[in-house]
């Protein structure tokens, strides 16, 4: 049975260390891609713009760096709040965003609930598809 899972957030784009603008975020989880979150940035312009990247990446970023090449997670602090940066790189530009942090680590225990950690690949019914090609 496929399960999805979203959330509907106010992220920050960071464009200085003193200015930042919101954008409208949409985090997704499939339970049929259950090795990944998907991002849609719902921005002024006639396509949502759509990242997909490891869920395992922002699961550890929440807490520490990690990441490297084209998706960067950190947590830090802003103005005295939690907040995790995801910075993302691409042929058409890079950005850093700013989500709350407790949102974004409920919506990613909603996600381990529904998929634990390590259970992954059961998700993807491999071992049924395989045992049907050997009996043929």
């Amino acid at each position: 049975m496929r399960t999805v899972v979203e959330r509907e957030l106010e992220l920050k784009l960071v464009l200085s260390p003193e200015r930042r603008i919101p954008v409208a975020a949409r985090l997704g989880y499939v339970t049929d891609d259950p090795y990944a979150v998907h991002v849609t940035f719902h921005i002024d312009s006639a396509h949502p713009v759509h990242w997909t990247f490891a869920r395992d990446l922002l699961v550890e970023g929440v807490f520490r760096p990690c990441g490297r090449g084209d998706v960067r997670v950190w947590p830090t602090k802003a103005e005295g709040r939690s907040v995790v940066l995801v910075a993302l790189s691409s042929p058409d530009g890079d950005a850093l965003l700013e989500a709350p942090a407790a949102p974004v680590s409920a919506w990613l225990e909603r996600t381990l609930r529904v998929v634990p950690p390590g259970t992954e690949g059961e998700q993807l019914g491999l071992d049924d598809e395989l045992a049907e090609l050997l009996a043929r």
